[in-house]
């Protein structure tokens, strides 16, 4: 990153969903579980196919489903008996779409697009209900941002006092998404003995329309919703206006609330509520399985990593897709293998291939992987007729143009901006700081037709943060002003984003 200081086998029923899936194709549950993985990896490839494109939230969401489904699947594809193998996969099913509701939208959609159907594979969806915390607490759950819900927080809260804490806007592939994290004051009686410490009113914006945002006028803030969209006035002449959006208090007094003694009088008790439990652990696997099963999985954590914003130039996400594409449908074909010493030996070559794609690029990543992680050193055979082992090259690896040396027009696309205010919280002291994600053109020796690449720059103590929509349309040449420490300036699009450093 440069510097700018420079998510039982019982009778199944149908899940609705869209008509997609209705139309897909009911196959074994193992397919449809294999196709989601092949489904995410798609998903994958083309929110990071070039910056420009770059959707981070659904990298980050796509990956994360393999968080704790990965070795499911595996245990599903190697079961001895076709029996078998639809009985992991259902519960595997199962367990992946009791995450949420967002979870299973997201599976039927995905199965739908790969040709499949979710009909009489997963048990009916609950709704999502506020839960407890471990002192029986009633906690607030993620709820939309209606017009009953900002008269609400307006009388739980005082936001004519409200402060910006942090607010990002970013580009998700072409619709253009943010959050908004206020420190609010409370407005209801709370225990003797509280922190003095303000709440959080956290909000997620989508498909924001308009933006006008100055960090020198950042104090209070008036939420209205109606039928044709979200608007969030901020300071005097703030706006943020959006179709839709979600709102959460990370606020420990909750419960006391208005909102929260509704809640508390309709959410059961802790102790009643069914617990998640773990993920499906039926099954044994192989040594070679439980190695294709630990890298695979590691990987999808690693691709993962782009949910940090500061970190998100630094994963080399088309690398892992190059190496893993195709993965779902390999490992069905692998655990396919009646024979055990057979099946072995498929899950070995398939970690072999992986590591082969991965190139030099992900060489050291692999090396570390299976050498030092999954102690199978032997399974890096194929390295040895490629270049030495090299650091992860990523996007980020890459000559990146210095924007204030290099002659001719040299145009970015900024794909994210977020500023976060100098604050206490939980008794930490956080200065203040800005960061951008701008989508940068290939170097002038490479091709003309390489991918654009992401770069983040960051800057400590902003003494000015100002952001409008425009900065978000197009390509443009920025304007850098920098002395011999680092940049002082940083504009774009007329100063639609404008960043400026503090002195000193």
């Amino acid at each position: 990153m440069a510097n700018f200081d420079a998510s039982s086998p019982q009778r199944r029923v149908s899940t609705g969903g869209p008509c997609g899936a209705a139309r897909g194709q009911r196959g074994s549950a193992l397919t449809v579980l294999g196709a989601l993985l092949d489904r995410s990896l798609v998903q994958i490839a083309d929110a990071a196919a070039d910056a420009r494109c770059f959707d981070r939230e659904t990298i980050h969401m796509a990956a994360d489903v393999w968080d704790n489904n990965t070795f499911p699947l595996f245990r599903a594809a190697t079961a001895g008996t076709r029996g078998g193998r639809e009985r992991r996969s259902l519960a595997a099913l199962e367990w992946m779409a009791g995450l949420g509701e967002d979870r299973r939208t997201w599976m039927i959609e995905q199965a739908a697009a790969a040709g499949h159907s979710l009909d009489g594979l997963l048990t009916s969806g609950k709704p999502s209900t506020p839960g407890r915390d471990h002192l029986g607490q009633v906690m607030a759950p993620v709820m939309s941002l209606t017009a009953h819900a900002a008269e609400s927080l307006a009388a739980d809260y005082d936001l004519s006092s409200a402060e910006v804490r942090h607010l990002r806007i970013e580009r998700a592939g072409s619709r253009l998404v943010g959050q908004l994290e206020l420190a609010v004051t409370r407005s209801y009686p709370v225990d003797d003995g509280t922190p003095a410490e303000s709440a959080t009113l956290n909000i997620w914006l989508r498909d924001i329309t308009e933006v006008r945002f100055d960090s020198d006028d950042a104090r209070g803030a008036v939420l209205g919703a109606r039928a044709d969209g979200v608007s969030i006035a901020l300071g005097a002449r703030g706006i943020l206006c959006a179709a839709t959006a979600d709102h959460c208090p990370d606020d420990r007094c909750w419960h006391l609330s208005s909102a929260g003694r509704q809640a508390d009088a309709t959410t059961p008790p802790r102790d009643t509520r069914p617990a998640r439990g773990t993920s499906p652990q039926e099954g044994h696997l192989g040594a070679n399985a439980m190695a294709a099963a630990t890298v695979l999985h590691h990987a999808m954590l690693h691709v993962r990593m782009v949910r940090s914003p500061r970190h998100a130039d630094r994963v080399p996400v088309r690398d892992f897709h190059r190496a893993f594409t195709g993965a779902g449908e390999a490992i069905l074909a692998a655990g396919a293998h009646r024979l055990p010493h057979r099946r072995e030996a498929a899950f070995r070559h398939l970690v072999e291939t992986w590591v082969g794609r991965g190139g030099p690029a992900l060489a050291k990543w692999f090396a570390s992987e299976l050498a030092e992680t999954v102690h199978r050193p032997d399974l890096l055979v194929v390295l040895r007729d490629q270049d030495q082992p090299h650091p992860i090259t990523g996007t980020s690896q890459q000559p990146t143009p210095n924007l204030a040396t290099v002659p001719g027009p040299v145009e970015v696309e900024l794909r994210m901006a977020s500023y976060t205010s100098a604050h206490t919280r939980y008794g930490a002291d956080h200065d203040a700081s800005a960061l951008v994600h701008l989508a940068v053109p290939p170097h002038p020796r490479n091709a003309e037709n390489d991918p654009w690449r992401l770069r983040a720059m960051c800057g400590a103590s902003p003494a000015r943060f100002q952001l409008r929509t425009a900065a978000f349309q197009g390509a443009g040449r920025p304007s850098v002003t920098a002395d011999d420490k680092a940049a002082r300036r940083f504009a774009l699009h007329d100063g639609a984003l404008d960043i400026t450093r503090r002195e000193g």
